[in-house]
């Protein structure tokens, strides 16, 4: 649907963009990250034809968007990051203004009505757009790139200067709109991306540094795939039987964090997944699992990896220049230090805890004696 190759953007000994080569294909959500400046609006720019590229080729649909403007233009719908709104229309106007301008092939009326209750205007069409909110004006703008009911929406930070509820609502509606077109999305918002798009494009400084899914990302850049389990158990006893797990190569214990409870690190071997046989193994004994979490990068901690030529730790995120690699020797005991002391700034010292929780329980039993003594 989208075929992009070897695409170059140079504005006179500045090259914005360099040997940019990516595919989409129908109905795919892809999420376009990069820091400011990194090229991304520059590419949506040539997609659309805003802007024209120095060398390369771009295509929608199969449209080159050089040679058929035209019939690559019918093929998109785009929303830049400040929405082409004139404020001084009704939003009804402004939408048959837009209709007759993309010389649409559909009835007006029926068409604009399902587009306002797509994206959820109808009680706002005959008010001027000046008077909108901004959530409301997102959503115009959203509903004039669907006219036409083009088969590629580009969507160039469509939640900017958002609250929290109206970018839940826009994400929502991208979800529902990636059911039925191709979406490019380019965005700030990590966790946005990640919820709406199934494969992320990183770029940076005009290039292409990483283009997986979030998931692949992660287990592609992660050298720590440990997992972090709190378990409500006799703490000696689960660990010998963790430590007989298939597929687990070593077991630390963090100790006491909640009364009952302890926390501990699984390391699995390089390419086990070794979840559902601790589920499996501690529901046999009825031992509850209270948490899991992997010590994966997260998105933000790759975004930065890729884009500031750093190393981010998995476990707390602290960074280190990419020259300074620990050795190889040293990598796993590094690990381990780096995931207690997250463990410690977020829980505290567990023998601090295990000194209170011993305390707690002499003062009770002082107490009573102190009854039965009396008695």
């Amino acid at each position: 649907m989208v075929e992009v190759q070897n695409l170059y953007k140079r504005y006179g000994n500045h090259t914005a963009v360099k040997n940019v080569s990516f595919s989409i294909k129908e109905g795919e959500v892809v999420g376009f990250l990069g820091p400011n400046g990194a090229g991304k609006s520059t590419i949506m720019n040539i997609l659309t034809g805003y802007l024209s590229l120095t060398s390369g080729n771009a295509s929608i649909a199969g449209y080159n968007v050089l040679e058929y403007p035209e019939e690559a233009k019918s093929h998109i719908g785009y929303l830049p990051e400040q929405p082409p709104l004139y404020v001084d229309m009704t939003v009804r106007e402004y939408l048959e203004f837009c209709f007759d301008l993309k010389k649409a092939q559909f009835q007006k009326a029926p068409h604009i009505n399902e587009i306002c209750r797509l994206v959820n205007i109808q009680n706002v069409e005959n008010r001027l757009i000046k008077n909108l909110s901004k959530g409301y004006r997102q959503r115009v703008g959203i509903a004039q790139a669907l006219i036409g009911n083009p088969d590629v929406l580009i969507l160039d930070e469509p939640t900017v200067g958002l609250d929290p509820k109206q970018i839940i609502e826009i994400r929502n509606l991208i979800e529902k709109l990636g059911k039925h077109h191709t979406i490019i999305l380019s965005s700030h918002i990590l966790s946005e991306i990640q919820a709406v798009c199934k494969r992320i494009i990183i770029i940076n400084n005009g290039e292409i540094v990483a283009d997986d899914t979030a998931e692949n990302l992660s287990d592609k850049m992660s050298s720590d795939h440990a997992l972090t389990v709190r378990i409500q158990a006799p703490e000696e006893t689960a660990l010998k039987v963790l430590k007989n797990i298939k597929g687990v190569s070593d077991i630390t214990s963090l100790g006491v964090i909640e009364p009952g409870s302890f926390d501990c690190i699984i390391e699995p071997f390089e390419g086990e997944d070794v979840r559902r046989a601790i589920f499996e193994r501690l529901a046999e004994r009825k031992w509850p699992i209270l948490t899991m979490t992997s010590n994966k990068l997260t998105l933000e901690q790759i975004f930065l990896r890729l884009t500031e030529g750093v190393k981010v730790d998995s476990a707390d995120g602290e960074t280190e220049k990419e020259n300074e690699h620990p050795k190889p020797k040293a990598k796993k005991e590094i690990n381990m230090q780096n995931r207690k002391a997250a463990h410690k700034a977020v829980f505290g010292d567990t023998e601090e805890n295990e000194e209170t929780e011993n305390k707690k329980s002499k003062t009770k039993q002082t107490k009573t004696e102190k009854r039965e003594e009396e008695k």
